[in-house]
């Protein structure tokens, strides 16, 4: 009988803190901008340069440690983890490896099989390294310090998951709370959320845990479930053929899917970790705790639950607006300006996803403003403009953020709710096209359309469809 395997998996998940400054210096935490430039002498780790705790970074440390059901420990302080590597210029990093500012959570994710909880074995705090850019042409290395003491916090979950689906369902639970707290964007392809899998597989039934792999550079959910999958399929052969599995950190290669040795695995004695001589310990007492839990914005779940009882409008639209933080608050904010819930819900589930999708962005890049959706709708209710109009005007919000009432002012769009012009634009259309007459009176109702198409035509669509049709079916 064939082997039946299980895989055992365990997340390393590094997210870049939405703070203005970096971690221990002033220096601006903007992505991009030319090399080298957001940098002083802490972050470029000059001797004699003193670093200084940003309390931002812990006050978002904390709070994802709250919204991760975590403990908060009460007296932690910074480590230093000593390696020689170029983007690294202190020759260490600023680490927590002995006390962490949290540990022991847990969050509840949907899987096919119900609901689970994945243990969180702690969240620390950290400074990013630079990043080493490798020029072919001129053969050498280049490094970029930019990055260098961006806060990260690193979350360190218990080997919990036993497949990619699972994975995906942790890492989506954990951006979606992350983004609803402000913390990070967690733009995967921005680097500003990252995860490391460990990876081990076992004979189904056995209690010890297999040899474990850790796997890096991953940057999309696909490229994770791929390369979980990948790597169990090694780990099968190799045990298959009476190979051992080494423990050592890989390098996935989403475009090859496959995966190759990077080194093998330290162990933190390699490290040479000791607390921080230049930073002081931090004691968070009980007033800073209550500060933070009362901060904590509303979160999914009790907003889906909100929405249920509030707004009337389908459960799946709920779930598609509350997946993102950008999308709820746009949909509060028109409905409480007086738009009606399942409207609103309307534009956003049907144009908005549309042009999002159509434009490759995500609903965090959406800049319109709700001011301007809700006169958009007023509009329409109104009869302003019709149907066909309110669209393209929308796709003018949804790019610039215009105003709908100048924009349809200056391009001339109202609707014409002038009686008197739209009865001998529809006489005009009844005279010459007999044809489609004679055929409606003969009992073809769809030849009515066909006349409203040529009215609409003719008053360049700034008419109401639903107006020309009564009037052709009193005139005829």
């Amino acid at each position: 009988m064939e082997k039946q395997y299980e895989t055992v998996i365990g997340l390393e998940v590094h997210v870049e803190l939405a703070t203005k400054t970096k971690i221990f210096c002033g220096c601006s935490t903007a992505f991009g901008g030319a090399p080298n430039t957001h940098t002083c002498p802490v972050c470029t780790g000059m001797p004699g340069s003193l670093p200084v705790l940003n309390k931002q970074v812990l006050e978002y440390a904390v709070a994802v440690g709250l919204a991760t059901n975590c403990d908060i420990t009460r007296y932690c302080k910074f480590d230093r983890k000593n390696y020689f590597y170029p983007d690294n210029p202190q020759n260490y990093q600023i680490s927590q490896l002995y006390l962490p500012i949290c540990r022991n959570g847990k969050v509840e994710i949907e899987t096919e099989k119900g609901k689970k909880y994945v243990g969180i074995h702690e969240i620390h705090m950290e400074e990013d390294a630079g990043k080493l850019v490798h020029d072919e042409w001129n053969d050498c290395s280049l490094v970029d310090y930019n990055r260098s003491g961006v806060p990260l916090i690193e979350i360190v979950s218990e080997p919990d998951m036993r497949s990619a689906e699972e994975v995906i369902a942790y890492l989506e639970k954990l951006r979606m709370t992350i983004q609803y707290l402000g913390a990070s964007d967690c733009k995967l392809q921005e680097g500003s959320m990252r995860a490391d899998v460990n990876l081990s597989i076992r004979e189904v039934g056995a209690e010890e845990f297999g040899t474990r792999t850790e796997m890096k550079n991953l940057n999309s959910f696909k490229a994770i479930a791929r390369a979980i999958e990948g790597e169990r399929e090694r780990q099968i052969d190799l045990l298959e053929s009476g190979e051992k599995v080494i423990q050592e950190t890989r390098r996935w290669d989403d475009n090859k899917g496959e995966s190759y040795a990077m080194r093998s695995k330290e162990d933190a004695q390699d490290y040479r970790y000791f607390p921080d001589p230049d930073l002081v310990p931090i004691e968070v007492d009980e007033a800073f705790l209550d500060r933070i839990r009362e901060r904590q914005p509303e979160f999914r779940e009790e907003k889906m639950a909100r929405y249920k009882e509030e707004f009337d409008i389908p459960e799946y639209d709920i779930d598609i607006i509350t997946g993102s933080k950008r999308m709820a608050d746009l949909f509060e904010a028109t409905v409480a300006l007086g738009a009606q819930p399942k409207k609103v819900s309307n534009w956003l589930m049907v144009e908005t996803l549309r042009l999002l999708k159509e434009n490759d962005m995500e609903p965090e890049d959406i800049r319109f403003s709700p001011e301007h959706l809700a006169a958009l709708i007023a509009m329409a209710d109104k009869k302003e403009i019709n149907s066909s109009v309110a669209k393209e005007v929308f796709e003018e919000i949804f790019k610039n953020d215009v105003d709908p009432a100048k924009y349809v002012e200056e391009k001339g769009l109202k609707t014409v709710n002038d009686e008197g012009a739209l009865r001998k634009t529809v006489e005009e259309v009844i005279a010459n096209n007999p044809q489609s007459v004679q055929d409606y009176k003969s009992g073809k109702e769809k030849a009515i359309g066909f006349l409203v198409g040529q009215t609409m035509k003719a008053m360049k669509g700034k008419a109401d469809p639903g107006m020309i049709n009564k009037m052709l079916k009193e005139l005829l």
